[in-house]
């Protein structure tokens, strides 16, 4: 199997490879997981898949990508093409029915906790964003879910140029921010405004995502997270 990018771990010096995943590595998907949940101090952080969601991704609703050393598994990222229902993130995002179609999740991303600290989590999400027009359907919007307070993945999130379109209960009233990107957007629009919050500030977060504004960014001052929100004209 060709590999879609080869790379050095920046701490091991190790060559790794990333490889479109298939049923065939099912079991090296959950028994990643596994480690990865088994090491959160915070389990609330991360929404573990069931396997017959990784299934319903590998048989062709979505793309799955996975960095492997050597034999083993070590990081792993997918997109679900998701099926429209009352939770859809287009809803939580303003887009009418109409518009559901248009969307695409990034879905879970897992890094071993032995490789943290290697870019892993980024290159991973460049390779599966070239997968993206392997997919059937033509995605305008790209969405997903971040616990608050999980700085890796909002990072992440913000590194790709997502925002933070919505914060509200998800998945069992776990609180989590709905970022958006839109596919080949020209970046036209001009900031009006900005404010800094609080991450724990959720009330402020809520009414300024109400009203118009998005998160872009994060600062960390006086020992504490916070968003970096702007009104755009």
């Amino acid at each position: 199997m060709n590999a879609l990018h080869e790379g050095k771990l920046i701490k091991e010096n190790r060559l790794y490879t990333v490889h479109k995943l298939s049923m065939l590595h099912i079991e090296n998907i959950l028994l990643l997981q596994d480690l990865v949940v088994t090491d959160l101090e915070d389990k609330t952080r991360l929404q573990p898949l069931a396997r017959d969601e990784y299934e319903y991704i590998l048989k062709g609703n979505g793309v799955m990508v996975g960095a492997f050393l050597e034999q083993e598994l070590i990081a792993l990222r997918a997109l679900l093409i998701p099926e429209i229902d009352d939770e859809h993130l287009g809803l939580d995002i303003g887009l009418n029915e109409a518009e559901l179609n248009q969307v695409i999740y990034q879905e879970i991303s897992l890094v071993h906790p032995s490789y943290r600290g290697n870019r892993l989590q980024q290159v991973l999400g460049t390779v599966i964003m070239e997968e993206l027009n392997s997919l059937p359907g033509d995605f305008t919007y790209i969405s997903c879910t971040v616990a608050p307070f999980n700085i890796p993945s909002l990072k992440d999130k913000f590194a790709q140029g997502m925002e933070i379109a919505a914060l509200k209960n998800k998945y069992g009233e776990q609180m989590r921010y709905i970022f958006v990107k839109e596919v080949n957007k020209p970046s036209a629009s001009t900031e009006q405004k900005r404010l800094i919050i609080p991450m724990d500030d959720f009330h402020t977060q809520q009414s300024l995502l109400l009203t118009g504004w998005r998160g872009i960014g994060m600062k960390r001052l006086q020992d504490n997270d916070h968003i970096v929100f702007v009104k755009y004209q």
